[in-house]
């Protein structure tokens, strides 16, 4: 379970506050007006970021203080965070260990995640040589290597086609069941979360609130999120 105590978190004049959980294996979006903190958010939670006050607590143990790298959290940024120079195997690689001395038992790992995302064949190929959804599964090829039980998307597929932006989102689903994961999702488009998420955390007006039901909040949203959506 993924708690988020009394999180006071502050930039400026820039403030918010998160005080929820989220079960094992919970699939959930989180939406608000641009600015309103939700990358901010993603940001403490992998920590990259401080809060003031408050405590990020993963299955009752306190994590608020462990460097990212400590952390049980795997983050998929919205621009994929491939490194041009680097083959598709080694930006995999990468997610086991960033000086990329693998072991035959790790270069496996890297294969069989290829494989899992539909890229098998391509692994000593450039990320230039790859479409936008090729590379996002790339990516996600790399979160799946971490084996890590939260994973937090920060709108990695906001600039590809509906199409395949569905495709991907529903990989993304896939994935989730199959390692039992929890995940995290922002979007700035409702029909995301209607897709995959049951679940819907509203970041607005300083707060990240308690997830409720995508359905419920989406059919009938609260002021704050109603003017965000033009509904």
């Amino acid at each position: 379970m993924l708690t988020l105590e009394a999180l006071d978190i502050r930039q400026g004049a820039f403030r918010l506050t998160a005080d929820f959980s989220l079960e094992e294996g919970a699939v959930v979006a989180m939406i608000g007006p641009s600015g309103a903190g939700k990358s901010t958010l993603f940001n403490v939670i992998a920590g990259f970021f401080p809060p003031v006050a408050g405590r990020v607590m993963w299955h009752g143990r306190d994590i608020t203080a462990l460097p990212p790298a400590k952390r049980p959290v795997a983050m998929l940024f919205q621009d994929n965070n491939l490194f041009p120079h680097l083959t598709v195997a080694q930006n995999v690689g990468l997610g086991i260990r960033p000086d990329l001395r693998l072991t035959p038992q790790d270069r496996a790992s890297v294969d069989q995640a290829l494989a899992r995302v539909g890229l098998q064949g391509l692994d000593a190929r450039k990320p230039a040589a790859l479409s936008g959804g090729q590379q996002g599964r790339v990516a996600l090829a790399r979160v799946l290597v971490q084996r890590k039980p939260l994973i937090l998307l920060d709108e990695p597929f906001a600039a590809l086609g509906p199409a395949l932006k569905m495709e991907m989102l529903d990989l993304v689903a896939e994935l989730a069941a199959e390692t039992g994961a929890t995940l995290l999702m922002v979007s700035h488009d409702p029909s995301d979360a209607r897709r995959i998420a049951p679940l819907t955390v509203l970041v607005a007006e300083g707060q990240a609130f308690a997830p409720m039901p995508t359905l419920q909040l989406l059919d009938a949203p609260p002021p704050s999120l109603a003017a965000y959506l033009g509904t």
